[in-house]
Order: structure tokens, then sequence, then C-alpha cells
């Protein structure tokens, strides 16, 4: 994300990776978690960092039962918390999303199945697709301590299962999260031609949209 973010003048030094067309993606098919947080009254509040956080807030953001998704930063702290900063990979930030939902319209575990399937890929380190760097790692950051479990559970069911090629490289996390500037929220919604919407994330949406029908709005 960060050649995507820069100037339209300097837009061609990203090369073509930013400019190619959409291609295909697909989630990958992987089970239910066992384990859930038991359901409770009134919303809730889940915060997950998987790359660049347009594409992460697109998905979440399309999702029944997502009341609202927040772009931010989460795992350092709040003077450093600003793109600029961040962006130099020396704060212990990562670009996340907090994603507030309705627990009697969907769970968290099944917030964390299409995380895991869908949303980035979990077994790549310190990266996302085109993006480098420790902002862009794979991590939750639990709101709860039944959310942790149940996370920390699904990442062992998952690997027992082995339902990737490579081991899931996904942490589990403390820290604060803390919103990322306003030209960064709904950017997927407010700028469908950019280039870095329509190579990455339009396929991601697409891969969601396809694997879960029912869960789509």
């Amino acid at each position: 994300m960060k050649a995507a973010a820069l100037p339209i003048g300097l837009l061609a030094v990203a090369g073509a990776v930013l400019l190619a067309p959409a291609h295909a993606e697909r989630a990958v098919p992987i089970p239910a978690a066992r384990a859930d947080v038991p359901r409770a009254p009134g919303l809730q509040t889940a915060v997950l960092a998987g790359g660049c956080f347009w594409g992460m807030e697109a998905v979440f953001g399309h999702m029944k039962g997502v009341k609202s998704v927040t772009a931010g930063y989460a795992g350092g702290t709040r003077a450093t918390a600003t793109y600029d900063q961040v962006s130099t990979e020396r704060t212990r930030h990562a670009e996340a999303i907090r994603v507030v939902y309705d627990p009697a319209q969907v769970s968290y575990a099944t917030l964390l199945r299409v995380y895991f399937s869908v949303a980035h890929d979990p077994t790549e380190v310190n990266r996302q697709g085109p993006d480098t760097g420790p902002s862009y790692r794979s991590a939750i950051f639990p709101q709860t301590p039944q959310q942790a479990q149940v996370a920390r559970a699904y990442i062992a069911q998952l690997g027992a299962a082995r339902a990737y090629p490579a081991p899931i490289a996904t942490r589990i996390e403390r820290g604060g999260f803390f919103p990322a500037e306003s030209y960064h929220q709904d950017f997927f919604d407010r700028n469908p031609t950019h280039p870095y919407i329509v190579r990455w994330d339009k396929p991601k949406l697409a891969a969601f949209r396809a694997a879960y029908p029912t869960l789509s709005r």
C-alpha cells in the first residue's frame, strides 16, 4: 500500500504491479472453528491485522452482522499512530481494522474464518501481497480473554488440519487501537478505480462473496 499512497505524479514508480488488471482470487477452504465466544447481548468488537487495511476493511465492511469497520493502527503507542510514522516500520504498529459486530448475527469465530480464509494470507511473515514490513504482519488483538482463547484454539486447529502449505504466522498480540487518518476510512468504497483497489482488493472482495454468499451483503 505504500506505493499506492504516493502522490499521483509518483505512481509510475510503482510500476506495472499496481497497474495490472484485477486477477482472480479464491478463498482457502478451511473448517469452521470448533470453539466460539459465547453470545452476549449488545455489540462486540474485534481487532484484526492482515496487511493493508483498505482490503481488510472492504471485506468485513460488506459482511452481514458487521455494524462498522474502522481502519487504524494497533500494537504501538498513540504518539506514533500516524501513517507517516507507521510507514517507517519502527513504531511496532500493524495496520489493522476495528470491527464492531452484532453477535446475534455473526459470531467471533465466523469473523476469524473469513479473516483466515480470504481476508489475508496468514502464512506470510511481515508482508501481504506487494506490501512488506512488520506493519503488514498477520496479528489478532483480542479484546477479551474469551476472544484470545478462541483465536489460539482456531490457529491450532487450522495448523493440525494442514489447511495451508506453510505454517500459520498469525500472532496473538496486545495493544491499543488507534483510528487512521480520515482519508484511509472507507477507502475502497470511495476510490473504486484506484489502481491498488482494482489490482488487489476488488478480487479479494469478489472471493469473499463467492466463498461466503450467505455472509455477504
